[in-house]
This record gives structure tokens, sequence and C-alpha cells, in this order.
């Protein structure tokens, strides 16, 4: 026997360092080479890793929370001397046997019993957490994602259906009357100092605007009753997104990031829209690219494809950076007013709040109109309070008159 420690590798986009967000292994389990072994948790997304090598886990240095830096020991494996020489030109030794017309070594298959056992599910790290506090077998329950993957419908649906055993009560109650400590890491830590830094960092300038969108609803359901597919219809979103988009252009200050190391502010000429977007893993804040030469439809399209995409964790790490300024949104839930944090390094968020009918005074007399309230927040360090202002109210006039928005 021989052993072979398991350094974290490279992953990608200049990473330096990673966050253990979830084992997969335990200390004295039989590792098959290419097992999913970790969950690494980047500043933008969760990484899966797997074995370089066949053996058994002698020693796991870390533990989930813990931060490893590249090239740092990962896992270390009990492996046959043989196997542990070849892991580390496995690969470039298949690529060449290959190119030379041999067949590569076949592995040794699987045992049955041991593919039963580690039966590999596919979701997210915020699932298997929570099945595994709640003492739920993950392989039992029917995954509808892509390739079998479990999404949370199909987990809160199977806790719905369990829920209704009499022995499923009696555990949660027991459940209920405990107390439970869980250690804050992966992206909920990350959510937690960059929302920290932003309140310390960044002196907030809120502004409020009511608007009047009932000609805007008018529009959109005359356009959602041109559409066959239900899938395309659209919401308000893009509507606001577009308004904004053309009020970007008389204030291009609000489409600036702050490059704090160099102390420079960087002026955008493309907008690249970030939509805040909640997951069961945390809120994670997908980017639309160049959303000013869309349509509203293809905005309508493209911002429910990344939100899906960050909502199923199937999303690329480099479509969650690079936002110029960020939409935020509760839907159905979103009150009166909020009061939406700078998603750094920008230095403006718009916040949508609920649609709701309202008695309002139009010439003397007294009408039910639908109306929005927009809550904004800006850096006041670089957005002036008059610019702040000015730009929604630019917004307002061109939701409260939606044809301008397609004019030039």
């Amino acid at each position: 026997m021989s052993e072979y420690i398991f350094k974290l590798p490279d992953l990608g986009e200049g990473t330096v360092e990673s966050e253990i967000g979830e084992w997969h292994i335990s200390v004295g389990d039989d590792v098959a080479e290419e097992d999913i072994v970790a969950t690494m948790m980047t500043d933008k997304a969760a990484v899966e890793i797997s074995s370089p090598v066949s053996g058994k886990v002698k020693s796991l240095p870390g533990e989930p929370g813990d931060v490893v830096a590249v090239g740092s020991p990962l896992i270390i494996f009990e492996t046959d001397a043989a196997a542990a020489s070849e892991a580390p030109d496995s690969g470039p030794e298949k690529k060449a046997q290959k190119k030379a017309g041999k067949k590569p070594k076949e592995k040794k298959p699987k045992s049955t019993e041991r593919a039963d056992n580690k039966t590999r599910v596919m979701t997210s790290p915020a699932i298997r957490r929570k099945a595994k506090e709640a003492g739920i077998d993950l392989t039992q329950i029917p995954g509808t994602g892509t390739g079998g993957r479990i999404l949370r419908t199909d987990f809160d649906e199977y806790i719905e259906k369990a829920s209704d055993s009499p022995s499923t009560a009696t555990r949660r109650q027991g459940a209920e009357a405990a107390t439970r400590e869980e250690k804050v890491i992966g992206l909920r830590r990350v959510i937690a100092e960059r929302m920290s830094a932003a309140n310390n960092e960044v002196p907030h300038f809120a502004y409020v605007e009511e608007i009047d969108v009932t000609e805007l609803e008018a529009l959109r359901q005359h356009l959602n009753g041109r559409k066959e597919n239900r899938d395309q219809r659209l919401t308000l979103l893009p509507f606001i997104c577009m308004a904004l988009i053309r009020a970007l252009k008389q204030f291009p200050q609000c489409n600036t990031t702050y490059d704090k190391e160099r102390n420079v502010l960087v002026r955008h000429g493309g907008v690249h829209l970030g939509i805040a977007t909640q997951t069961q893993d945390g809120l994670k804040v997908p980017v639309v690219r160049n959303s000013q030469r869309r349509s509203v439809n293809e905005l309508s399209a493209e911002i429910a494809r990344v939100s899906e995409a960050a909502r199923s964790n199937t999303i690329k790490r480099e479509e969650l950076t690079g936002s110029t300024i960020t939409v935020t949104s509760l839907g159905k839930l979103g009150g009166i007013v909020t009061t939406p944090v700078i998603n750094m390094p920008e230095v403006a968020i718009i916040g949508i709040n609920r649609a709701v009918e309202r008695p309002v005074i139009i010439n003397g007399q007294v009408a039910v109109r639908l109306m929005m309230n927009l809550s904004s927040s800006f850096d006041h360090r670089f957005v002036d309070g008059f610019d702040a202002a000015n730009m929604i109210q630019t917004v307002k006039d061109l939701l409260e008159h939606p044809a301008t928005i397609f004019l030039e």
C-alpha cells in the first residue's frame, strides 16, 4: 500500500482558495477513481470535485467551512503503489495511447454492491444538507431536473407526502423541540460578508417613487394575447429593465463600477444587467450581458434562462460576474417599499415592489389605477441625490408612457 495526497486543483478564473462546502466521503471509505468526493465553494459557484485515484480515505484534513488554498492537501488516500504512481499521468497517458491507436487499459468494474451503496444523486448542496438533517435518503426521491437532478420542488413534494405518516410526525415534533447549530458556510457566508462590506463601506442614498403602470400592464396583456406559447409570455420585469436601459443613456454615472484597489470609476458602454435571484442556496446575481442590444422578447427570454440556471445550479461561473447595475424584485411578496443593498462594486440597484390597484386623483377625479413603487439605492460617494432622483423620474416617465420605451 502507498499514500497518495490529493491536493486542491485550480478551479479556474484566478481562484487561489476555496471553501469546503460538503464532503461526500468519510475516513475509511473505499473510493473509485472519478467518484465525486467533495463540493467546494468559490465566490461564484459550487464545484464538485472527483477523485483522481482509487483507494481508501485515510484522512480528511479539513471540515465544511474550512478554506483550503489551491495546491494544499485536500484528501489523503491509501492506494496500491502502482495506482498511486500512475495517477498524476493517467490523463495524458490515455490521450497518448489513443493518439497512437493503442487501446487504453480498462478500469476494473466496480462491484454491484459498491455501486448500490455509492449511488451518486444529482442535487444541490443545500438539498443534501436538508436531507442529512432530516435523515432522508436522497436515492428515494425521484428527480425531475436534467439528468434526474433532484430539484427543490421534488424535495418539498417528497417531504409533504412523507409528513402524512404518523412516524414522520413524531420525528418532526422531536426535531422542533431540539436546538440545532448551523455553521455559516458556502454561499451564505459569502452573502454575509458582502452584505456587511456593502453596508459598512457604501453610504446608501435611498429613493422611492410611485409609478402608474396601468398603461404598461395593458400593453403587456395585449402582447401576451398574441403569444401561443405560455412560456414566452412577458412579465413587467423586461419592460422595467428596458426603461432602465434607456434612462442609463442619459445617466451613465449610474452604469458604473468602482475599482476600490485602483480608486477608479469605470463607466461601461454596455449595460450588463444583474438579476437578483433567490435560490435554495441563497441569493445569486446572474448577468444579462449587453442587454441594450436586446428586444423586449429577447430580454425576457434571457432573464428567464439565467435565472433558472442560477436556481438549478447549472449556471456558468462567468455568467455570475461582470454586472454593472442590478435589478431586484420579490415578485408577489414585493411589499410597498424595500431598501435594496448595493451589489458592490456597482453604484446603483433598482428594487421592484408589488403592483396593486390604488385610488388615485386624476384631474380632480378619483380613479382606480395599477400602481407600483420603485425602491432604489445609490452609492452617494459617486452618484449625487439630484442625479439619482432624475434618473428614476426618467424611468417613471418611460413606464407611464410605455410606447416611448421603444422609440429612438
